[in-house]
């Protein structure tokens, strides 16, 4: 069983909630727990899934974010599902968080795009997710700069904590970057109060993480397991 569990995303300046992120889990003996990868999940679930999902969602925010890397992205059936999604979520916009993964090294840029374009077209965003990363360094995504909206930098990415100055410093790179292409930069993985702090004095506005709000399960049966 695969379920959606939503985390608010919020801007910390004018302490407002901009959206909610939708994580995939699938239930097991142990519980609720994502995915190693999320090219393990398959297609046709992920496609069932968000369209229930979204057929419940009517929450007065901007936007809904969902992940997919880049074979999903460019799965017909997965597609097919988001464009129905965004229909059922309007005016709430969706924005697709394009991750990397072990798998996508295929996908060539210049197939990418025609996907992206189509999702845009209709009304959709694209987020660069976990951004500095090996797979995700600046020269491997330049090119779909462009064409997104938002780039998401994960704490959680790192073994340092926010409190490394040389993890600070790649933070006010993206964030300097992003300004530059007048994208959204959305600080993700902040845990506690010293974070919220030196996220505050890196002048980062849009945040998420469980110091704010931890993910929870959004029920498709009344008698879905809640841990």
């Amino acid at each position: 069983m695969y379920r959606y569990f939503i985390q608010p995303q919020l801007n910390k300046i004018n302490n407002s909630l901009i959206g909610y992120e939708l994580l995939m889990k699938k239930h097991t003996p142990d519980g609720w727990r994502p995915p190693h990868h999320f090219s393990d999940i398959p297609a046709k679930v992920i496609a069932e899934t968000l369209i229930a999902t979204t057929e419940q969602l009517a929450l007065k925010i901007g936007s809904v974010s969902i992940n997919l890397n880049r074979t999903q992205l460019m799965d017909s059936q997965i597609d097919e599902a988001i464009i129905r999604s965004q229909m059922q979520l309007r005016p709430v916009k969706l924005v697709v968080e394009l991750t990397e993964e072990p798998g996508d090294e295929h996908w060539r840029i210049d197939q990418l795009l025609p996907m992206i374009k189509n999702l845009t077209t209709r009304g959709m965003e694209v987020s660069l997710d976990d951004v500095g990363i090996d797979e995700n360094k600046l020269a491997r995504i330049q090119p779909l700069i462009p064409y997104a909206t938002e780039i998401k930098f994960a704490l959680q990415d790192f073994t340092e904590t926010l409190e490394d100055h040389a993890l600070q410093q790649q933070v006010i790179f993206w964030r300097d970057l992003a300004a530059q292409h007048n994208l959204r930069l959305i600080l993700e993985g902040i845990e506690n109060a010293t974070d919220d702090a030196i996220a505050d004095r890196l002048a980062i506005d849009l945040r998420q993480g469980y110091y704010y709000g931890k993910p929870h399960l959004l029920k498709l049966q009344p008698d879905d397991p809640v841990s």
